[in-house]
């Protein structure tokens, strides 16, 4: 049952980075919104199937798939959000600080 209801919560977060997607205003609070909640969705996803399934060799590919997810959501969330401010795709108008530029 606690395995069922951990998936369930990892399903809401998925959910709610889906939602994140289509109520954004540009493509930058989109990759924070979708990384975020995406990374925590998994997680706790696979989490609760493990602990639904609960066999001894499946933790070790859990545990495997997590650190997978951990290191490269947000390192391919970055380089999209780099390569998107490099050919100039537009900020939301409410956007106040743009860190990238001063970088350059």
């Amino acid at each position: 049952m606690i395995g069922a209801i951990i998936a369930l919560i990892g399903s809401i977060f998925l959910l709610l980075g889906a939602l994140g997607l289509l109520r954004m205003p540009d493509v930058y609070n989109r990759m924070q919104a979708g990384t975020k909640s995406t990374t925590l969705g998994s997680m706790l996803f696979l989490i609760g199937a493990a602990l639904y399934i609960s066999k001894g060799q499946i933790w070790s590919r859990v545990i495997l798939l997590i650190l997978f997810i951990v290191f490269t959501n947000p390192i391919s969330s970055h380089a999209l959000a780099r390569a998107a401010h490099k050919i100039k795709i537009p900020m939301a108008e409410e956007t106040v600080k743009d860190d990238l530029t001063e970088d350059e």
